[in-house]
């Protein structure tokens, strides 16, 4: 067998969320709440196709996930990530009385803007804009305030009101009024509960490659002005995921966002710019009961990627680790797309791939490394990139039935394999 691969790596989380169900806030200090997370390929989702195949949704994802990989650049502003070709949706609503928005929910960005009234510039929406001025609690920002001058991107307009200014990697941008408002949450196991004096953006120039199903983005980053920091105490730093393929799922705050029981394994968080993402040390992976090797480098966790890519070196090693583990002849991807194929129309007996956290070896099972692209075709969901400015990315389907833990207050992970259909 060739000797293990194996690498020293911060792995940042971030992961776009998108879902159809409300999400909910319980106002109880250190209470806990979960949402239901949709799959925009899921029946559930409104971005539902019906005439596709279930392999072409697959083939879909994987494409998306091609687009993913140069938003995460060492050498771009904070902002300047990609958030619309997420993976799930979700629900929630701004202004007293509450007004419902579907948007993208991102752990790679952290503002929560939605198009509003009057817009100057938008991308098409199939929902009605968002109106402030019928909202009761809605507020902008003084330029003085703490909350405009420490977001990044932040100017004044002619009567001294903070405005924003977001883009992305594929161009996308909004930009518009800084301001504060009662955000709506509902749960699913309890009534919708309001956030108050939450900092919104309410974009009055906004376009790209937004789905017209869309109204905007809820981040869930580690900054200041993302929805998981502003919920502050009452979640106590915790939040979860526990993700099934092309279908619904659950994110958990606060008490029920909690990983704890056997199998749990923790590693620590590092604090790294930019805050927006949570960042941990990879020590190594290996294949079967290959040795380690030693290689420093960053990659980012995001559940909004189905593949996972690493640099072509790190890759080339691990694939040719792989398929010496496994007793079949490679064959080439018709598409040309993926790195290493098998023509099996039954399972394939493959290795176990472990990824070796500091203080955390997560095991990963034949769903997490390989995926069906065809009745006849499985394929490794490994990737090599051989653009130096992009940073490695570990995918959704290496973290699919494992519940995944954060914790900013005791700066941890935690990993727990999961049947996530029964969680």
């Amino acid at each position: 067998m060739e000797p293990v691969w194996s690498s020293r790596f911060f792995f940042c989380f971030a992961f776009s969320i998108l879902s159809v169900t409300i999400v909910c806030f319980t106002e109880a200090k250190r209470g806990g709440f979960s949402l239901e997370l949709i799959h925009r390929d899921s029946p559930k989702s409104p971005i539902y196709n019906p005439k596709q195949t279930h392999y072409e949704r697959v083939f879909n994802a994987i494409r998306r996930s091609f687009n993913h990989v140069n938003r995460f650049n060492p050498n771009t502003a904070q902002a300047d990530i990609i958030s619309d070709h997420g993976e799930y949706l979700i629900d929630i609503s701004i202004g007293s009385p509450p007004f419902q928005i579907l948007a993208i929910a991102d752990t790679g960005s952290d503002l929560i803007w939605t198009q509003c009234k009057p817009c100057s510039q938008c991308f098409d929406q199939e929902a009605p804009f968002f109106d402030p001025r019928k909202s009761s609690t809605y507020k902008q920002l003084s330029c003085s305030s703490n909350q405009c001058q420490t977001l990044e991107g932040s100017s004044c307009s002619d009567d001294q009101t903070c405005l924003y200014s977001v883009s992305y990697g594929d161009n996308s941008f909004s930009r518009g009024d800084l301001a504060i408002d009662t955000v709506t949450l509902g749960s699913t196991s309890s009534r919708p509960e309001s956030l108050p004096k939450t900092i919104i953006g309410c974009g009055h120039q906004n376009d790209g490659t937004f789905d017209n199903k869309t109204t905007g983005i809820v981040g869930l980053g580690g900054g200041e002005v993302s929805l998981v920091t502003q919920l502050g105490d009452s979640i106590g730093g915790k939040f979860s995921h526990c993700l099934i393929p092309l279908s619904s799922s659950k994110l958990n705050f606060g008490s029920n966002g909690v990983v704890s029981g056997s199998g749990v394994v923790s590693t620590p968080l590092i604090s790294k710019e930019p805050k927006t993402f949570y960042f941990v040390t990879l020590e190594a992976i290996s294949v079967g009961n290959n040795n380690k090797g030693d290689l420093e480098g960053n990659i980012i966790i995001d559940s909004g990627t189905t593949l996972t890519f690493l640099p072509e070196s790190f890759n080339s090693k691990l694939i040719s680790a792989v398929s010496e583990a496994i007793d079949a002849e490679p064959i080439k991807d018709s598409r040309a797309v993926l790195d290493l194929c098998y023509s099996a129309r039954s399972d394939l007996n493959v290795p176990n791939i472990t990824v070796h956290f500091t203080g955390a070896d997560v095991t990963l099972s034949p769903l997490n490394t390989f995926i069906r692209i065809s009745e006849e075709v499985v394929c490794f969901t490994f990737m090599g990139d051989e653009d130096e400015r992009s940073l490695p990315i570990y995918g959704n389907l290496a973290q699919t039935n494992f519940l995944v833990g954060y914790d900013t207050e005791k700066k941890t992970v935690s990993f727990k394999p999961t049947d996530c259909t029964k969680a």
